[in-house]
């Protein structure tokens, strides 16, 4: 059976995902760090939809955790894999860059690129030996255009644009894309501390996206529709340069 992982799963964006996949018909892994409640009830709505779905803990920058992770998954798991990654999960630890303490650089990076380092390298493995898979890494507008306050986080996300094309010219040959998808202000726990109102005037739409929105573009860059495209950035915010 095919199985679809959404990292950083328990809320906003990737909560959306994981609930849009589970919709779409994959049973979906439901990857978080340290809120297990909110997990087990990113689970419970997906089953109580008639999908199916099950939570697994592990920091994604840990790579001791994520390959025990991964090894306990796969043991209980032996006749099936994961087809579609989603590479969500992130952290914001803003501050302008002369006043950056070396923690808030390293743990957004770590996050962010070694996150997508250690899971992809694993999982792609069987998703080539299977000539299938659909992953999709999790960008933002501020890794396209940079944000003031945000060197560390626009670093990651724009690192995670390079490696992203690197690697879908790697896999292609066995039948995997990679693709970026790149939010622009979408509410989350990430935005609700910032001036609403002051945000929208940004954007050329007049408003903040919402989740669901994001979910729609995964779900269709993972589906069968969708086979041709690869290395591509899409950025959804609502008209912002």
């Amino acid at each position: 059976m095919e199985y679809a992982m959404v990292t950083g799963a328990s809320r906003g964006l990737g909560r959306a995902t994981a609930e849009r996949l589970a919709k779409d018909g994959y049973p979906v892994i439901v990857n978080y760090r340290g809120n297990e409640k909110a997990a087990q009830e990113v689970v419970d709505s997906i089953m109580a939809a008639g999908g199916k779905a099950e939570a697994v803990k592990f920091d994604v920058s840990n790579k001791t955790m994520v390959d025990a992770a991964l090894e306990a998954w796969e043991s209980v798991h032996p006749d099936d894999y994961i087809s579609v990654l989603v590479n969500n999960a992130g952290i914001r630890q803003d501050s302008l860059l002369v006043f950056m303490q070396d923690d808030q650089w390293q743990s957004v990076v770590d996050t962010t690129l070694g996150g997508f380092y250690f899971l992809t390298r694993r999982i792609v493995k069987n998703m080539m030996t299977h000539r299938n898979g659909r992953i999709v890494n999790i960008s933002s507008v501020s890794g396209l255009k940079g944000m003031p306050g945000q060197c560390n986080y626009s670093a990651a996300k724009a690192g995670l644009i390079g490696a992203s094309k690197a690697l879908a010219q790697e896999v292609a040959p066995r039948k995997v894309t990679v693709n970026v998808v790149a939010p622009g202000f979408i509410a989350s726990d990430m935005t609700a501390e910032l001036d609403q109102e002051a945000i929208k005037k940004l954007v050329p739409l007049g408003r903040i996206g919402k989740p669901e929105e994001v979910a729609a573009l995964i779900s269709f860059l993972v589906s069968k529709e969708a086979a041709y495209i690869t290395g591509q950035v899409i950025s959804i915010n609502g008209g912002v340069i």
